[in-house]
């Protein structure tokens, strides 16, 4: 079960670039999450795939001197999860559709949780460098929490409301 958790039912082996295939998986199932349960279900679930990720990176991991395996992308799922929170708060805010999930809000969650997973810059390198299960899935964490601030900021002045 551990396996299937960290390799979120096999994404992770998709070669190549598993990163990126971990978090075009998780993209329709986190689609599928907010328009079953709206925000409050999205923000549940990413809670659930951070414990549950964090466990099984931890089994996964132990006794071996990689810490952080391409295959294991549970990680890349919280960390996408969290970037779409802007997305789906607005969507549930506004009363929408909850299967509406307009493209330039996933796209921009994707392209810029990605960028800040390679890139790596300040807290997200720190928390990779911790090298352990907790690092694994807390760089994501950081990468998802930059994202969705600057998928949040750009939402904002598109729609208006930062007065710009």
């Amino acid at each position: 079960m551990t396996r299937l958790i960290a390799i979120f039912f096999g994404a992770g082996l998709l070669r190549p670039a598993p990163g990126t295939w971990g978090t075009a998986a998780a993209l329709p199932v986190g689609w599928v999450i907010h328009g079953l349960f709206g925000f409050p279900g999205l923000v549940i679930a990413t809670i659930l795939a951070f414990a549950l990720g964090w466990w099984a990176t931890a089994v996964e991991t132990q006794g071996k001197a990689d810490h952080d395996p391409s295959e294991i992308v549970i990680d890349e799922v919280v960390g996408l999860w969290i970037a779409l929170m802007p997305l789906s708060a607005g969507l549930s805010h506004a009363g929408a559709d909850p299967w509406l999930f307009p493209w330039p809000g996933w796209l921009g969650a994707f392209v810029l949780f990605r960028l800040f997973d390679i890139w790596k810059p300040w807290l997200v390198g720190w928390a990779d460098r911790r090298g352990d299960a907790l690092g694994v899935m807390l760089d994501d964490v950081m990468a998802g929490a930059f994202a969705a601030i600057i998928l949040a900021l750009a939402a904002g002045v598109s729609h208006g409301m930062l007065g710009v």
